[in-house]
């Protein structure tokens, strides 16, 4: 851990930091992460909006852009934004719960974001971002994480209520903005649930503009 987090070079020093984690291979708290690390974060001193989500994918793991991948086509379009936008970090940071690829469970699907990186990461990621103004909280987990920042509880609540409630959490600063997982697994979802697009999306592409 350095002894120093103050100063210019603060974020540069910690980010180098996270690239070289291989806490969940050499020091896990649970089972240790079957391939090996690749922390996928990307922060600027300058982007004055972030996306948390849960973990990479496979894709992601692969090529080491967030959202690469058909969820990202679908983020994109909630967003209003193109691609090239999308990756210019000096407008757009990403840091997930988990910066790594955490592998899969015995049914194929994506494991939970590993928990190391919360632990060891996030809140010293998060106290050197004062510029980032709006959070995008993309799932259960990021929603967690950044909404008890302000002490508003997300425990035992259903996604769809915590989404629906995005107006109570417009005072945070930074406003947190909670979203469902851009998954086409969601679509269903997105069809019961027609206030998303008619009330939410409008928000969020307006506050994105403002912001990028």
């Amino acid at each position: 851990m350095p002894d120093d987090l103050t100063g210019d070079q603060s974020l540069p020093r910690l980010l180098a930091e996270i690239a070289r984690c291989r806490i969940c291979r050499d020091a896990p708290l649970a089972g240790p992460l079957p391939h090996e690390p690749r922390p996928v974060v990307r922060v600027t001193a300058t982007a004055r909006l972030l996306v948390a989500s849960q973990a990479p994918g496979i894709r992601v793991h692969a090529s080491g852009l967030p959202f690469d991948d058909r969820s990202g086509d679908r983020l994109r379009d909630w967003m209003g934004v193109d691609r090239d936008t999308f990756y210019d970090t000096s407008r757009i940071a990403f840091a997930p719960m988990g910066f790594c690829f955490p592998g899969y469970d015995s049914s194929g699907a994506d494991l939970p974001p590993r928990r190391e990186c919360r632990r060891a990461w996030h809140d010293r990621l998060f106290a050197l971002l004062p510029q980032v103004e709006t959070v995008l909280t993309v799932g259960g987990y990021a929603q967690d994480y950044h909404l008890a920042r302000f002490g508003l509880s997300t425990k035992k609540r259903p996604m769809t209520e915590v989404v629906q409630g995005w107006r109570d959490y417009a005072h945070t600063r930074p406003r947190v903005i909670p979203l469902p997982h851009p998954s086409w697994r969601n679509t269903g979802w997105l069809k019961k649930n027609p206030w998303f697009e008619e009330e939410l999306l409008p928000i969020l592409r307006a506050e994105v503009t403002r912001l990028v």
